[in-house]
């Protein structure tokens, strides 16, 4: 995981860059941790670490084993594991979330954040998004959202038995919010007398909002904060949009800091996030009793100081005994479909589908991190298809593909599936090389002649070794949120799907205009 460049007291947001929505965070003495939704995408639940809450590094997934995360082999696209809790108890760190796709809500304990982590506990509650928190008597209270009916359109609170999976008390109708759509993501906390409860509302598009409200016990009753929302961006001109689904930490001394989803919109009107909703950071300052918060910046004073921390590497050459925790594959990755012993020190990986259009193929990919990024991988691909893509979903992605002596550009967008450009390439490995760039601005005579604004968030450009001259240049707005719904972001990755593929190497970074030096590396 690339690290947020930080000074000694400055920070730059957001703090985990690319598709990481809907992130929890707990303290464990000195150190934070902090977890994500990873909906259909196998290993589940990215946990970080950071001893500043600036600088994080992925340790590992909570969900690795596929029994801890069954995801049926046509689950829907953004469907698959929402909103994940995590909190620290009595020596053992505990994690909440839901599977959509099967099953509902568990709990899952590990004596260590790096894992291994027990199998699920499943809970009979209904609705998404639960939380976790322990009262001063031990008992275990978890607030949900989702579960609406035609009497209450609002969180709800349960005690429960995480261990046994059992509900003890209700679930009870706690609060609706300020009456904007879409109550979710609540978090229940303990704060001096008072009971707080935070949730999300207004949708996770641009009208997201955090709102609060407070009670003397969980059971209620429940007032909302005077301020209300105590967050927001919708509706300004603001570069951060869809600030929201937010948790609260505090430092060892005694500050208090927000962790949330935003997104970053370019491009003309409606404007378009591609790397999905990220996780940023923000201070938190109390004032007659309520939390006052934002507006959140790109640029922000650090807690204490910003440390330097080990970053994982954007670079990796597979010569490792396993996968970096930061691999992640549709729904599944059956042990035949991929190798790193077959050929020591490169990537094998077998086809399981003949098509990126469906659910089933053989696909290895890390998030996209950075607005503008490079990355290319050294491949080498005796008979079959295979490739590097930008995805977003089986709908939407842009593949660069080596078959039959061609390298050849896919665009998958919506109905449409059309080759876009194709090239000779020689027999032997051959570097492929995608760059993300940020659309240049038209002057008012191109915009006249051509009779529109230019929208494109980016341009995604396809390269073979090290030609400047770029195979074909696509729109990035068709692999963006705003065209193809949902709630993931872009995935650039390594796919084959006919017979088998090998990689030496890949890396993705942001991106460098000085001369390409795989060639060396390689």
């Amino acid at each position: 995981m690339t690290s947020p460049k930080s000074e000694a007291s400055f920070y730059d947001n957001p703090v985990i860059p690319g598709f990481h929505p809907d992130p929890s965070v707990c303290r464990v003495g000195d150190d934070y941790y902090l977890v994500c939704s990873s909906f259909e995408y196998f290993p589940g639940v990215p946990i970080f670490h950071s001893p500043d809450l600036v600088n994080w590094r992925q340790i590992g997934n909570v969900l690795d084993r596929p029994s801890q995360l069954p995801l049926p082999a046509d689950a829907m696209a953004s469907d698959g594991i929402y909103a994940p809790t995590i909190r620290h108890h009595d020596g053992r760190f505990w994690m909440i979330t839901t599977n959509v796709s099967h099953g509902g809500n568990f709990v899952v304990t590990a004596e260590r954040p790096e894992g291994p982590w027990s199998e699920p506990v499943w809970i009979d509650l209904p609705g998404i998004d639960p939380d976790l928190v322990w009262d001063d008597d031990g008992n275990c209270w978890s607030a949900f959202a989702g579960a609406h009916g035609p009497a209450f359109d609002g969180v709800q609170i349960a005690r429960v038995d995480p261990e046994a999976g059992k509900v003890l008390e209700g679930p009870f109708p706690a609060w609706a919010g300020t009456g904007l759509q879409w109550p979710e993501a609540p978090h229940l906390y303990r704060i001096g007398e008072w009971w707080y409860l935070m949730i999300a509302e207004g949708g996770t598009e641009r009208g997201h909002a955090v709102t609060m409200a407070r009670a003397p016990s969980p059971r209620g009753p429940w007032e909302s904060a005077p301020g209300n929302p105590i967050l927001s961006h919708r509706s300004t001109s603001h570069p951060i949009q869809s600030t929201g689904h937010a948790d609260l930490v505090t430092t060892p001394d005694g500050e208090w800091w927000m962790v949330l989803l935003a997104t970053r919109p370019v491009g003309y009107s409606p404007k378009f996030h591609v790397l999905g909703r990220e996780t940023f950071l923000t201070p938190v300052r109390w004032e007659d009793g309520w939390p006052r918060v934002g507006p959140v910046r790109l640029r922000e004073q650090a807690p204490g100081g910003a440390r330097t921390v080990e970053v994982a590497p954007q670079r990796d050459d597979f010569d490792s005994a396993g996968l970096a925790p930061w691999w992640i594959s549709p729904r599944s990755r059956p042990d035949g479909s991929w190798s790193l012993v077959e050929r020591p020190g490169w990537l094998a990986l077998h086809a399981t589908g003949s098509t990126l259009d469906e659910p089933g193929c053989t696909f290895l990919g890390r998030r996209q991190q950075h607005p503008e990024s490079r990355t290319a991988v050294l491949l080498d691909h005796v008979a079959g298809r295979a490739g590097l893509t930008v995805r977003l979903d089986e709908g939407h992605h842009y593949d660069l593909e080596v078959a039959d002596g061609q390298a050849t550009v896919i665009a998958r967008i919506g109905p449409l599936r059309t080759s876009v450009a194709t090239r000779a390439v020689v027999p032997g490995p051959v570097t492929l090389v995608i760059t993300t760039r940020s659309a240049r601005k038209w002057s008012e005579e191109e915009e006249r002649r051509a009779g529109l604004h230019v929208a494109a968030p980016d341009y995604i450009a396809f390269h073979i070794g090290e030609d400047p001259e770029p195979l074909a240049e696509l729109d990035g707005r068709y692999l963006s949120t705003e065209v193809a719904t949902g709630f993931t972001g872009r995935v650039i990755g390594m796919y084959v799907t006919e017979g088998t593929a090998w990689f030496d190497w890949f890396d993705h970074g942001p991106l460098d205009d000085g001369p390409p030096d795989d060639a060396e590396r390689s």
